[in-house]
C-alpha cells in the first residue's frame, strides 16, 4: 500500500498532461492576442524582458512560448511567420509543434507537407485528437471523405466525441466549415 500515493500521482500527472494537449488550441477558442500581433511586424515576437519586438532565434524562448506565439500568428493569417517560429522549437518532435506545422502548412496551401506533420504528431501521440481533427480537415480538402470519417471515428473512440475537435471535423465533412 506504500505505492498507492505514487501510483495515484502518476495517474493525476497523466491526466494533466492529456488535458494540456487538449487545451492547446483544441477547444476552438482563439489565442489571446498579445503584443506579438498587436505591435510586432514581419514575424517578430514581443520579448517581455526587452520590452520590444525582436526576431526570435533558436534557444531564445521556451517551446511553450514558441507554440503560443506561433498559434497567435497563425490565427492572424501569418502562416509563414508561424512556420518560421515553430522551426525554432528545441523539441521539434513535440506533438503540439508538429500539429501546428501541419496546420500552418495546410493553411498555406501545402496539404501534402501538412499531412506529414500530422502523421508525425499522431505517431508520437495517437490520442492527440486536435491533430486528428486537423488531419481530417486536410483529408476533406483532398476529397478523401472516407479518410476524414475514419479520423472522426478515431476521435470518438478516444473519448473526444463531445470535443471541439470532433465538432469541427464533423462540420468540415458536412461542408460547413474548415479551420
Amino acid at each position: 500500500m506504500k505505492f498507492m500515493p505514487i501510483i495515484t500521482a502518476g495517474f493525476i500527472a497523466a491526466g494533466i498532461a492529456t488535458a494540456s494537449f487538449a487545451a492547446g488550441g483544441g477547444d476552438g477558442a482563439a489565442p489571446k492576442q498579445t503584443k506579438t500581433t498587436k505591435e510586432c511586424k514581419k514575424g517578430k515576437v514581443w520579448d517581455k524582458k526587452k520590452k520590444k519586438c525582436i526576431n526570435a532565434k533558436h534557444g531564445m524562448f521556451s517551446d511553450d512560448f514558441i507554440y503560443e506565439n506561433a498559434r497567435e500568428l497563425a490565427y492572424n493569417d501569418q502562416f509563414e511567420h508561424a512556420i518560421k517560429l515553430l522551426n525554432l522549437a528545441a523539441n521539434p518532435l513535440d506533438p503540439r509543434i508538429l500539429n501546428y506545422l501541419g496546420f500552418t502548412n495546410r493553411k498555406a496551401g501545402r496539404t501534402a507537407l501538412a499531412m506529414k506533420y500530422y502523421r508525425q504528431a499522431l505517431t508520437i501521440n495517437p490520442d492527440y485528437i486536435l491533430a486528428r481533427s486537423y488531419m481530417g480537415q486536410a483529408l476533406v480538402l483532398e476529397g478523401d471523405i472516407d479518410g476524414a470519417w475514419a479520423q472522426l471515428a478515431e476521435i470518438a473512440d478516444r473519448g473526444g466525441k463531445e470535443s471541439w475537435s470532433y465538432v469541427a471535423l464533423k462540420r468540415s465533412i458536412a461542408g460547413k466549415i474548415s479551420y
